[in-house]
């Protein structure tokens, strides 16, 4: 299953088989934001919310929300993954970025 997006936002859903209901997180911030839903449409209403009632308690309390993340990522590989990378992305005609964000996206949708 891909996880739920909003605002930046991205959370991780399960499903409760002794309620009967989807739980769902926001992952990537430290604060900790929850909340469930009965259906899928119930489910992503919540999801807003959750969000939206997390932003808007943060600018009451004059506290910065914790940020999703920033879409910049700094890995530190063995040379020679790092020269195979190069040669792939330079063979597909892509720059190492765009070749590594494929990769990385295909790789987080294995099932």
């Amino acid at each position: 299953m891909k996880g739920m997006n909003y605002n930046g936002y991205f959370a991780k859903v399960e499903f409760d088989p002794e309620d009967h209901i989807f739980i769902g997180r926001i992952i990537g911030i430290r604060d900790i934001v929850s909340f469930h839903g009965e259906s899928v449409n119930e489910l992503e209403t919540a999801f807003h919310e959750a969000v939206d009632n997390y932003l808007a308690a943060c600018n009451e309390l004059g506290q910065e929300p914790n940020k999703p993340y920033s879409g910049n990522l700094m890995l530190r590989i063995p040379s020679e993954i790092h020269a195979a990378v190069a040669s792939a992305a330079e063979a597909s005609g892509k720059s190492i970025n765009q070749w590594a964000a494929k990769a990385l996206d295909r790789a987080i949708h294995v099932h």
